[in-house]
């Protein structure tokens, strides 16, 4: 019996998808899920079974990706977007949920985003596994860290922090000052080639927060969304 219900939820999902990779005259791959080692190489199995299916269908330059995720590393969407866009000129995103932190960051990697009134962006703050193997937001860390030597500067850091503070794996925060840096060189490439190609104005409110700065540079902050899963909604269709 459950053999026969995955059958039919397959089929059904079939059928879906390829209503959809008729609307978009695309390929439509969908993935739910942390972005976290290992689906860098599941996403490049994955669309280059496509491409070389003899099978297929079409012989397209669009892919479509529906996303949904919590999150992730920076370094694997990296990953991922060096895949997608080795075998496809136009990629579109559709959000149909949530695509936080390093799902945001993929998305800035399209030409297109699809949202709709219940589909979040997260804030642009990667994560990084720490020591005992846990995904923690990059910047969170960091704040932190940079909160505490500003009260012991001003002598008012209390014993405890000063037990955290001491206690802070250096090696640790280098990684999370590099996931740091990672995406905002991965923003800037992106928003740029992808995104501000043909003047698209992005509908989501912290993307546009960035665009006005374009005129001095594509100077990007990740405090936009100040807190780690605090989105930013559609503003407009």
């Amino acid at each position: 019996m459950g053999d026969t219900a995955n059958r039919q939820i397959e089929a059904y999902l079939d059928v879906n998808l390829d209503k959809l990779e008729n609307f978009f005259h695309s390929d439509v791959i969908s993935f739910y899920g942390p972005l976290v080692r290992g689906i860098d190489d599941l996403f490049k199995h994955y669309i280059e079974d496509i491409r070389d299916n003899p099978k297929s269908k079409r012989r397209t330059k669009h892919l479509a990706v529906i996303l949904t995720t919590p999150g992730g590393s920076a370094e694997v969407v990296e990953r991922i977007v060096g895949v997608i866009r080795h075998h496809y000129e136009l990629v579109s995103f559709i959000v149909p949920d949530c695509a936080y932190s390093a799902g945001t960051i993929l998305c800035m990697s399209g030409d297109n985003i699809y949202m709709d009134y219940y589909s979040v962006l997260g804030p642009i703050d990667p994560q990084v596994e720490n020591k005992e193997g846990k995904l923690v937001p990059a910047l969170g860390y960091l704040d932190k860290v940079k909160e505490m030597i500003t009260k012991a500067q001003n002598g008012v850091l209390t014993d405890a922090e000063f037990l955290i503070l001491k206690d802070m794996d250096l090696a640790e925060l280098r990684a999370y000052e590099q996931a740091q840096e990672l995406t905002v060189d991965l923003l800037k490439k992106w928003l740029v080639k992808y995104k501000f190609k043909i003047g698209i104005i992005i509908v989501v409110q912290g993307i546009l927060l960035l665009m006005k700065k374009r005129k001095n540079g594509l100077k990007i902050s990740l405090r936009n969304w100040e807190k780690h899963l605090f989105g930013a909604r559609m503003l407009v269709r």
